[in-house]
């Protein structure tokens, strides 16, 4: 698999799904996991070599990011203080479990996601921060160690969760709710998934140079488009990769 042919059809699956996640929130695995199956990769193998690209969509999407938004310390200690743990306790035990009934479960739950923000349609249109105290963080902080254990389990969608949840609990507009989960979940959460399970099991290390660039490259352009377009164009791909990311994991479920 390490022909320049199959270099390129890495790269361009890894660019396709990477530019769409950066633009609407997460879902690069729709894409980029199944394909990395389909080419012939066992589970195991092909989960920690998608972890280690998507740390690359982190650093692409950053890349464009840091130029334009301004980040709030306080969500970025609250994410990464809940939300890696879970990672960590999340990746040690997908390598262990049956995790078909887990994926419908996710499944409909991401799909039920896309609905709802698409039944509201000023969510996350505008910046309205709420939940600014401790219990808010708090509470707001276990959902996102729950998020984070899905993160590291089941790499599909779960970036979108912490989109979500950004926009509905703290009261973030989708643009920069984005711009967050790229960031820390992109960098740190998948960074951290991508360390347990090599540490565990295997990284198929020839497919990973295109993997990467088409990471790098989607993902910098991805939130090109999110930050010049605007929450509108953020929010309705957002919902269209809820939709198919939780159509993906039903039928993938059975």
């Amino acid at each position: 698999m390490e022909s320049l042919a199959s270099q390129f059809i890495l790269f361009i699956i890894s660019f396709i799904a990477n530019l769409f996640s950066a633009l609407a929130g997460g879902g690069a695995g729709l894409l980029q996991l199944p394909a990395l199956l389909f080419l012939g990769l066992p589970f195991s193998i092909a989960l920690a070599t998608h972890k280690v690209a998507s740390v690359f969509l982190g650093i692409g999407a950053t890349a464009r990011h840091v130029k334009s938004a301004s980040l709030n310390w306080t969500f970025v200690l609250v994410i990464l203080a809940f939300g890696l743990p879970g990672v960590w306790l999340g990746a040690h035990i997908i390598l262990h479990i049956e995790d078909r009934y887990a994926q419908l479960a996710l499944g409909v739950l991401t799909l039920g996601l896309g609905v709802y923000s698409w039944r509201k349609p000023e969510l996350g249109q505008t910046l309205n921060l709420s939940h600014q105290n401790l219990p808010g963080w708090v509470i707001g902080g276990l959902v996102l160690f729950f998020i984070g254990a899905l993160n590291g389990s089941l790499t599909s969608g779960t970036g979108l969760f912490v989109t979500l949840w950004l926009v509905r609990w703290f009261g973030l507009d989708y643009k920069l709710a984005v711009a967050y989960t790229l960031i820390l979940v992109g960098l740190f959460w998948n960074g951290t998934g991508a360390l347990a399970l090599g540490l565990q099991g295997q990284i198929e290390w020839g497919w990973l140079p295109a993997l990467i660039v088409g990471s790098l490259l989607g993902g910098y352009l991805g939130a090109h488009l999110a930050i010049v377009k605007g929450n509108r164009l953020v929010k309705r791909s957002f919902e269209i990769m809820t939709v198919l990311v939780g159509l993906a994991l039903i039928v993938k479920s059975f």
